[in-house]
C-alpha cells in the first residue's frame, strides 16, 4: 500500500504509453506482463552461476512485467474494453507472476526454501485478504504496509541489492551474527513477516465491515 497510493504520481508515464498500446487488447498487454514475470523468474533461477550479467537482466525483466501489468487496466479504460472477464484475468495472472517469480527466488541457490514458503503464503494472504473485501461488497481493499507495487518494488531492488552483497562481502551473504544471509534473503523474510501482518491488518479491517 506504501507504493500503491502513488500511483498517481507517475500517471505521466502511464498514460502516454498506455495510449500507444491502444491498439492492442488490454487482456495482450495482460499476457505481456505475466511472459515477462516468467523471464524474471527463470533469470533469477540461474542466476546464481552468471550473476553478473543475469542479476541485471532480472531486475529489469521484473520492471517490464510490473510496468506491463500497470499499464493494462488503463488501455482497458481508454478503449472502452474494460470488462469483469478482464479484471478477473489480470488477477489469475497477478497471482501466478506472484508465485512465479517469489517462487523462483524460494527455490534458487539465493534463498532458504523455508524462508521462501513463508514469505509466499504472506503475500497470497495479503492478496486474497485484498479480495475478500471484494467478495462482501465492499470493493477491492488496498490497505496495509505490503502492496503489490511495493512487492514488484522489492524484487527489481532485490537483485541489484545482491551484485552489491558481492562488491562488499566475500561471498556475497551478510553475516548477522551466526547467520548468514543473502539480499534475496532479505527480502523474503521482509515478505514473510511484513507480508501477514499486512494480511492481518486488512483481516481485522474487513471483519470490521461485516455486520455481526
Amino acid at each position: 500500500m506504501v507504493l500503491d497510493s502513488k500511483r498517481q504520481s507517475v500517471e505521466f508515464i502511464i498514460e502516454p504509453v498506455a495510449k500507444a498500446l491502444s491498439r492492442f487488447h488490454p487482456n495482450t498487454v495482460s499476457w505481456l506482463a505475466f511472459v515477462l514475470s516468467i523471464v524474471a523468474g527463470v533469470l533469477i533461477f540461474i542466476s546464481p552461476e552468471w550473476w553478473q550479467v543475469l542479476l541485471p537482466l532480472a531486475s529489469i525483466a521484473v520492471l517490464a512485467s510490473g510496468f506491463f501489468d500497470a499499464l493494462d487496466g488503463k488501455v482497458a479504460r481508454l478503449t472502452g474494453k474494460a470488462s469483469r472477464r478482464g479484471d478477473l484475468l489480470d488477477h489469475v495472472l497477478d497471482r501466478y507472476a506472484d508465485i512465479i517469480m517469489i517462487g523462483a527466488v524460494a527455490v534458487s541457490a539465493w534463498c532458504s526454501p523455508y524462508i521462501g514458503i513463508v514469505a509466499i503464503i504472506g503475500v497470497l494472504l495479503t492478496s486474497y485478504m485484498g479480495t475478500q473485501a471484494q467478495a462482501i461488497g465492499a470493493g477491492r481493499l488496498y490497505s496495509g504496509l505490503l502492496g503489490r507495487a511495493d512487492r514488484v518494488v522489492l524484487l527489481i531492488a532485490a537483485p541489484l541489492l545482491q551484485m552489491l552483497f558481492f562488491a562488499f562481502t566475500s561471498d556475497g551473504w551478510l553475516a548477522i551474527g551466526p547467520i548468514s544471509l543473502s539480499a534475496f534473503e532479505l527480502v523474503m523474510l521482509w515478505f514473510a513477516v511484513v507480508g501477514n501482518i499486512t494480511a492481518v491488518q486488512r483481516a481485522l479491517k474487513i471483519w470490521k465491515m461485516v455486520p455481526p
